[in-house]
């Protein structure tokens, strides 16, 4: 059966989901349908988290469950899959030496105070993360991890870079491994992809739709009745609606989000608490991978 020859070994929140869609129109990509098997975290284990919400998280658990996902390969030269938590994964660089010891490698990397962040947002706005506080929830990791919380939860612990990249250099030949910035994405996506194109020794001329950018802003309310009021069925909303037509309804709608929607920020003290703690790994990190990181190091 076919395994794959390249990896998106992560981070998650920067924007691999976008790349993963933008390599997907490439005719001599073959990327797996589904985007985060996390085969070579579970292999052979059971699911069995306790976060809220765990229980919907799935993974490829056994080889044959895996090697399916690449069953519709024919003539792509560069056959690959994304699953983010393979960067943080301590059991994954062992994994992917032993089933696929040639693999190519790609990372993106985001300053860690900001993906870190960006993932509270993320799990807080699908309504799993009881705690209104980054910094509670920050506090309340180390708990987490210890009563087998799904590894997402893990904001600050999965920006350890260093850490975690020292463990496929230790493994592979740097040829194998090709790292990026997220701060690469946001300014030319299409010189990111098309370096990566060639890494892949694909036709780097080709040129994907990178029209839609798959980026949620996370936003949450100022005022959650209100947000309950526009966003959910109600006896206001359903006597209204034979009243205005809809796309007036729409506008109304769009502004009431417009004004009610943001997106908070990290307090200066506590991002500052953070980048004291991330430093170390930060400094190292640029040495490795010959990047200046300075301003993931600023206030």
């Amino acid at each position: 059966m076919v395994m794959p020859n390249f990896l998106i070994l992560g981070a998650a929140k920067t924007g691999t989901t976008s790349i993963y869609r933008y390599m997907k129109q490439h005719p001599e990509i073959y990327m797996s349908p589904a985007k985060e098997p996390r085969f070579f975290v579970f292999e052979n284990e059971t699911l069995d988290f306790n976060g809220v919400g765990d229980e919907i998280e799935t993974a490829k658990t056994s080889l044959q469950e895996y090697q399916q996902l690449f069953a519709g390969v024919e003539a792509e030269k560069a056959i690959g899959e994304a699953t983010t938590m393979y960067l943080w994964s301590a059991k994954a660089p062992q994994r992917i030496k032993h089933y696929i010891p040639d693999v190519r490698m790609i990372a993106i990397l985001r300053n860690p105070v900001d993906r870190a962040y960006s993932n509270y947002l993320h799990l807080k706005q699908a309504k799993r993360e009881p705690l209104d506080s980054f910094s509670a929830a920050i506090q309340q990791e180390s708990q987490r991890i210890k009563n087998h919380w799904w590894p997402f939860w893990y904001y600050k612990d999965q920006g350890f870079y260093y850490r975690q990249l020292q463990r496929y250099y230790s493994l592979f030949d740097s040829n194998q491994l090709k790292i990026y910035l997220y701060e690469d994405l946001k300014t030319e996506p299409l010189k990111l992809l098309q370096d990566i194109f060639s890494f892949l020794e694909v036709d780097d001329r080709f040129m994907p739709n990178i029209s839609e950018v798959v980026r949620k802003s996370h936003s949450v309310p100022k005022n959650q009745a209100l947000q309950s009021l526009v966003s959910q069925p109600n006896p206001f909303k359903s006597f209204l609606k034979p009243l205005l037509p809809q796309n007036l309804r729409q506008q109304i709608i769009k502004k009431i989000n417009k004004k009610n929607l943001v997106k908070p920020q990290v307090s200066s003290k506590f991002r500052q608490q953070l980048i004291a703690e991330y430093r170390e790994d930060v400094l190292q990190l640029q040495e490795l991978i010959d990047r200046d990181l300075s301003p993931w190091l600023k206030v």
